[in-house]
């Protein structure tokens, strides 16, 4: 009985067991969908609504995105296929009642909120993927009691904290990515525990510290990326370790230290991307171990040292990128062997030497970029054997030669700021596919070549800084992608084109610095997305058109330094983005328009040098944002307007040179970010604002007034006067004029009262001189200075002429330098006994000389304040210089050789600026008769200015004192041994042989003697036959050899000055001439400088043009 027992208790044992199973069973299941619908009902309602019309039905297991195993539990709960956009939180998923979970796949959803720490309950959990979410929070150190975890990835979330210190016990993990979080702190050390790991991906996180050394035991490792961290110290020598390591991505940190030589264990390394770190030292000879090196990028380093020969031997490498280190050697010529680079970068660092001809070997390269180096040398001819090269940048180096014929599949050419010389390559948009150009500011002649002219393609054309020649209206066509084209600073000529207005995309169009001439046409106005136009100095002519105030877009618009003439568009005030207009220096004429209000961004606005008139306009002051106003040397009259006190972005305000009057606005006195103002040359009076701008201005900037007063250099204190305190002496022979160009009754006054005194001073004898005061008011008062204060001041400041001051003697005075009380330091000529008495009795002739020597406004001429006239002594007040004449600096060798041949040629040009304007820009004709050395000064910046201009005439004016010989020995025109006629061709002669003396270092008499002789030159050792005498044996041997511009400077200018030595005054060249000669750029020497010869120079003529 008993034995048949047993059997029946076992029976009766499995199948309470087996009941019990199904019970528990139907428990999880019935819990787990519990479960899934009350997460359902947390999330938000549009989430719910949705999956409401997924999970259909009684069984959860027959829901969208959720698996479940044979006994119905579930394992997979993966809503992220359908790209399905959850948004609520993971706080009310009970992970507890999910025991058999194996795979959570959440990715791509607006779940947010932190990761809960009760995911740690999910016992066997493979895969864990809630990337691309917005959890937020620490990463919860519960999830690292996941041991059975493979995968997870927290991607691109907004997860912050560190990763925990637990993460080391994920024994069976193999792929880890955080990346793209606001992960800190340094990687735990503990991480060298997972030896199963493949990838480790913890880039664009907030991670800091030291790579710790234990990522050497991760032997399995396949890919770890640490980029876009913080993370600083060496790269640990331990990862050569790992033999099976083929991504290694570190770049974007504070990495420092060299690279470790141990890399070169590395054999199955694919790609090696370091950049943007710290790195220093050398690279390792050992990278020519890894032979599979797919990419190498190095670059944003300060790696130094070179590039080792070795890495020729990477024959898979595609991507070569060092860019921006510090690398100082040639390219090895082992480059070569690189026959499947595509991509190399090595600009920004200081490669030298010349290219490797082996460059060329590298069949497959597409992309080359040397730029920002110091390459000498010309580009080696190889480069056109590489049929697969679309972009060069050879930029920024020391090249010269010619451009080699480049392949016509090239997209991007970069050669700018090189000395490359020679034509454009004709082959260069030969394929059609050419899209940017860029070779500014080399030595390139000739024509555009022809196949740019039809290159449609082109979208960024940069030739600026040549010499490139044609007509602009010939050499580039239509582009209907084109939208930056620079031009300037070269050759062209002829009209502007039409088709300009046909390139619908072009934004920028820069010409400035040609010798382009004619109208603007209107059809440029058709250009719709044009935002900068830059046509200055050229010979643009005719009015501005109207057409243009249809560029809704244009943000610059600059025509200075042309002859535009009429009046400035009122369409200009349409242009409603414009920012900087610049019509300066042209012929415009008539007010400016009101319209000019509606322009609010414009910030920067010159229109000096023009001949704009009536009033400024008050609407001026609605352009808020205007920083820099400059209406200098126009003729606008009247007042300043009031509302000029609006304009509280101006930093600098120019009116100089013009006719305004009345006292200066209070309003101003609301500018307080005023940094620059200049008000002189005009007709103000009264006190200047209470602004540190005006309090700060210099002299200069201030001077030439009607009665400024106030607290600045130059000015008198604003006291009122007191008449009591003006008497009228008996007698005197004191005559103080300070004097400027007066107009109008101001003038007639000071006429009527001159003559009336001289009258009543020949009446009335003769009492101890004092100096004279005015009864009513100091009508000699001008620029805030008293005459009578202004004569004592200059006696006492040289100590009554001591000669402790004087700087200088010529023919008919002595030079002084005069500190005088206000801080301003004048010149002061002081002439002799002689030449004071035939002023004295020549004084209404002086009279309108004086007036039209003070009228000379001129940047190369000195500037005359004013003369006094005394029994005991007369004397003239100048601007001082600085550096003293010319004759001065040329005898000191210090100073000669300051003086190098850019500033001398830019003195002849101010001489001859200046010589211009006196012959042909002024009102009246002025000739200097004393060109020389010892009169021309040069200020602090070694500009010229040409001194003691007129002295002979002021003293000797009338035709029959023209008839003596006025003039420096040495300098005066060989007709006036024959002829006692002085007119400007004189002048032009002394300009030659000045020119000369600048270019040699001193007078050239021995030269001057051998070319109006016909002896024999034997009495010159330099010149014993003209035709073989070079150039460079000549010239001031105190400098170094002229070079390449400096070099075609000396050559065309010298040309220039022989032609005005010519012994027939007819065929010398006018001053005018000269300085549109000099102004243009010189052309290119046909031999080398060394080698030019004196002779070849003789006969110059110059052309009008």
């Amino acid at each position: 009985m008993a034995s048949f027992l047993v059997p029946f208790k076992l029976i009766f044992f499995l199948i309470f067991v087996f009941f019990h199973a199904f019970s528990s069973s139907s428990s999880i299941t019935s819990m787990e969908a519990e479960t899934l619908l009350k997460w359902k009902a947390s999330l938000d309602n549009t989430t719910q609504t949705f999956l409401s019309s997924l999970w259909v039905g009684s069984s959860h297991c027959n829901w969208v995105g959720i698996t479940c195993n044979n006994a119905g539990s579930v394992t997979n709960l993966s809503l992220a296929e359908y790209d399905l956009r959850l948004r609520g939180t993971l706080h009310h998923l009970n992970f507890l009642s999910l025991p058999n979970l194996i795979r959570l796949h959440l990715r791509n959803n607006s779940l947010y909120g932190p990761i809960p720490s009760h995911i740690g309950n999910l016992s066997k959990l493979i895969f864990l993927d809630l990337s691309y979410n917005n959890f937020s929070g620490h990463i919860p150190s519960e999830i690292c009691l996941l041991r059975s975890l493979q995968l997870i990835s927290l991607i691109a979330n907004k997860i912050s904290g560190p990763i925990p210190q637990e993460i080391g016990n994920l024994s069976t993990i193999s792929n880890i990515y955080f990346y793209g979080n606001y992960l800190s702190g340094p990687i735990p050390a503990s991480i060298g525990r997972l030896h199963n790991l493949y990838r480790l991906d913890l880039n664009s996180n907030r991670l800091n510290g030291f790579i710790p050394k234990q990522v050497g035991t991760l032997r399995s490792l396949y890919m770890l990326d640490l980029s876009g961290n913080s993370l600083t110290g060496p790269i640990p020598a331990s990862i050569g370790n790992l033999s099976n390591w083929v991504y290694l991505f570190l770049y974007g940190n504070h990495l420092s230290g060299s690279i470790p030589n141990e890399i070169g264990g590395l054999k199955s390394l694919f790609m090696i991307q370091f950049s943007k770190n710290n790195l220093g030292g050398v690279i390792p000879n050992s990278i020519g171990n890894l032979t599979k090196l797919f990419s190498v990028m190095l670059d944003t380093n300060a790696i130094s040292g070179s590039i080792p020969r070795e890495i020729g031997m990477l024959k898979s490498l595609n991507f070569l990128l060092l860019a921006d280190n510090s690398i100082s050697s040639p390219i090895p010529t082992s480059i070569g062997n690189l026959t499947n680079l595509t991509t190399l970068s090595l600009s920004q660092n200081m490669f030298f030497g010349l290219i490797p001809k082996e460059v060329g070997m590298l069949k497959s390269l597409s992309q080359l970029d040397l730029s920002n180096n110091t390459f000498s040398g010309q580009i080696p001819t190889s480069i056109g054997n590489l049929s697969s090269l679309s972009e060069v940048f050879l930029g920024e180096n020391s090249l010269s030669g010619p451009i080699p014929p480049i392949y016509n599949n090239l997209t991007n050419l970069q050669l700018s700021n090189n000395h490359l010389t020679g034509t454009l390559p004709e082959n260069l948009c030969l394929g059609g596919v050419l899209t940017r150009l860029a070779v500014i500011n080399n030595n390139l002649s000739g024509p555009i070549p022809s196949s740019l002219r039809n290159c449609k393609s082109l979208i960024r054309v940069r030739v600026d800084g040549n010499r490139l020649t044609g007509n602009i209206s010939e050499v580039f066509g239509i582009y209907p992608h084109l939208n930056y084209a620079s031009l300037s600073d070269n050759n062209f000529y002829g009209e502007l084109s039409p088709n300009w207005g046909k390139c619908h995309n072009l934004t920028s169009l820069r010409l400035s610095n040609n010798n382009i001439s004619g109208k603007i046409p209107f059809e440029l106005g058709h250009a719709t997305q044009l935002q900068e136009l830059d046509l200055s100095s050229n010979h643009l002519v005719d009015e501005i058109p109207m057409e243009l105030g249809a560029l809704k877009m244009m943000t610059r618009l600059l025509l200075s330094g042309n002859q535009f003439s009429g009046k400035i568009p009122s369409e200009i005030g349409l242009l409603s983005n414009l920012e900087q207009l610049n019509l300066a220096s042209n012929n415009l004429r008539g007010p400016i328009p009101d319209d000019l209000g509606y322009c609010s961004k414009l910030f920067n606005l010159n229109l000096s040098k023009n001949n704009l008139g009536e009033s400024i306009p008050s609407s001026i002051s609605y352009i808020n944002a205007l920083q820099s106003l400059d209406l200098s040397q126009n003729s606008f009259f009247g007042n300043i307007p009031q509302q000029f006190g609006k304009l509280q972005s101006l930093e600098i305000l120019n009116l100089s040179h013009n006719m305004l009057n009345g006292s200066i606005p209070k309003a101003l006195n609301d500018l307080h970010g005023l940094r620059f103002v200049n008000i002189s040359y005009n007709q103000l009076e009264g006190p200047i604002p209470d602004l540190k701008a005006f309090h700060e201005a210099s002299f200069n900037a201030l001077r030439n007034n009607k009665g400024l007063c106030g607290n600045a250099t130059g000015l008198m204190p604003c006291v009122l006067s007191s008449r009591g305190n003006h008497g009228h002496t008996k007698s005197t022979k004191l005559i103080i004029l300070f004097v400027l160009p007066l107009f109008g009754g101001l003038l007639i006054l000071l006429f009527i009262f001159v003559a009336s005194f001289l009258t009543f001073c020949k009446k009335t004898p003769t009492k101890k001189s004092e100096p004279m005061e005015e009864q009513d008011g100091d009508i000699f008062t001008i620029l805030g200075f008293n005459g009578r204060i202004l004569h004592d001041s200059i006696i006492e400041a040289t100590e009554d002429f001591s000669s402790d001051y004087c700087i200088g003697s010529g023919g008919y005075g002595s030079v002084y330098k005069a500190a005088l009380p206000t801080g301003q330091v004048v010149a002061v000529k002081k002439l002799h006994q002689s030449e004071d008495s035939i002023l004295i009795n020549n004084l209404k002739a002086f009279e309108s000389e004086i007036i039209a020597l003070l009228e000379l406004r001129h940047r190369n001429i000195v500037q005359m304040y004013g003369f006094c006239s005394h029994p005991k002594h007369s004397f003239l007040i100048y601007e001082f210089m600085e550096r003293g004449s010319l004759r001065m600096v040329l005898s000191n060798n210090e100073q000669a050789k300051e003086l190098d041949w850019k500033k001398r040629l830019n003195v002849v040009k101010g001489l001859a600026n200046a010589l211009t304007y006196m012959h042909h820009e002024h009102s009246q004709p002025i000739v200097h008769r004393d060109i020389s050395s010892n009169n021309v000064l040069l200020d602090l910046d070694y500009e010229a200015r040409v001194s003691d201009f007129g002295t002979a005439r002021i003293l000797k004016p009338d035709s029959s004192n023209w008839t003596s010989l006025a003039g420096t020995y040495g300098y005066i025109a060989p007709e006036l041994a024959y002829t006692m006629r002085v007119d400007e061709k004189c002048d032009v002669y002394s300009f030659g042989v000045l020119t000369i003396e600048v270019l040699i270092g001193t007078h050239p008499g021995d030269l001057l003697s051998y070319l109006s002789s016909s002896a024999s030159a034997s009495t010159l050792p330099f010149m014993s036959n003209d035709q073989h005498v070079l150039l460079k044996d000549v010239i001031d041997k105190r400098l170094s050899p002229p070079e390449i511009e400096a070099a075609e400077g000396v050559v065309s200018t010298i040309k220039i000055a022989f032609a005005c030595l010519n012994d027939n005054p007819q065929h010398r060249p006018t001053m005018q001439q000269v300085a549109q000669a000099l102004s243009r750029q010189p052309l290119p020497l046909s031999s080398p400088f060394s080698t030019v010869k004196l002779g070849e120079l003789l006969g110059h003529v110059i052309c009008n043009g």
